[in-house]
């Protein structure tokens, strides 16, 4: 039988060391590990470098300093386009950024995923990326000589991700209509833990949904953390939509450091117990 792989947030937060690439799953303000990326806040983490198609997760991370670089085909809380903190933070120039477009992301994973060094695209080419990635190199096609974009792999030392449910020994399962990317950024890791909304018995993942929703295999997962609201305020669906009123609250506290250290004491500074209890009443008890 595979071990028992669940684990607590500061479990997790625990195996993270000063300086890792990080990569975090979902996709702007949805089905992001926020339970996880709390822990991280509530750490003595710093110099990380947060690979994500970016939403509060990448925020976060920038108000409290702790992220030292960004890799990033955008960062959106997708009902409010711009991500205030991350904006803040890109404009202040406390971060090096990484910009590429959402194809090219998700092919430095696959080629990360793949282990090679880079993998050609035509996405790129023509564009500003290439100005504001002087480092980024092109290549000429053997076969027909066409100049092509060498995105780079983009190695993660870990990976978290959160989905609807999970065994314990690590088979995650995604019951919203996109699971994004997230199967990748596992692939791409050297490590990856996953948290989600229910820890259920391997047999009952076929009670309510097709075993084609397992879409993280327990081959590439060291930890599973059982993490009701564990995506809160992000949404995710079908356990529950995103919290927008939380959310404006959230964007509103980019607005000067005493807004967001109130945000903070009240909805990150806190045993995850209380947030969920928080989190619920936010909702009006949707799940």
């Amino acid at each position: 039988m595979s071990a028992d792989k669940r684990l607590t947030e500061d479990d997790v937060v625990a195996e993270l060391r000063d300086g890792m690439t990080i990569g975090i799953g979902g996709w702007g303000s949805r089905r992001k590990p926020m339970s996880i990326v709390r822990a991280i806040l509530r750490s003595s983490l710093s110099d990380l470098t947060i690979v994500s198609y970016g939403g509060p997760d990448v925020g976060m991370l920038c108000a409290s300093g702790q992220a030292r670089k960004v890799v990033y085909g955008f960062v959106s809380l997708d009902s409010i386009p711009l991500e205030p903190h991350f904006r803040a933070a890109r404009q202040a120039g406390t971060i090096e950024a990484m910009e590429l477009d959402e194809g090219m992301l998700q092919w430095g994973l696959r080629a990360a995923a793949m282990r090679v060094s880079f993998l050609p695209c035509r996405a790129g080419l023509g564009s500003a990326i290439m100005e504001n990635n002087p480092d980024l190199r092109t290549v000429v096609s053997p076969y027909d000589g066409q100049e092509l974009v060498a995105m780079p792999a983009l190695p993660l030392d870990v990976a978290l991700l959160h989905a609807n449910r999970a065994d314990r020994r690590g088979n995650a399962q995604y019951l919203g209509p996109d699971w994004y990317f997230d199967d990748v950024y596992a692939m791409a890791a050297e490590r990856t833990f996953v948290s989600c909304e229910r820890v259920i018995d391997t047999e009952d993942f076929t009670a309510h949904a097709s075993e084609q929703t397992i879409k993280v295999s327990r081959l590439w997962t060291d930890g599973v953390v059982e993490a009701p609201f564990g995506a809160h305020f992000t949404h995710c669906v079908p356990d529950y939509p995103r919290d927008e009123a939380l959310q404006r609250d959230y964007a509103a506290s980019a607005k000067d450091a005493d807004a967001w250290a109130a945000f903070r004491a009240r909805w990150v500074d806190v045993p995850e117990p209380d947030y969920r209890r928080l989190a619920e009443a936010s909702l009006g008890g949707a799940r």
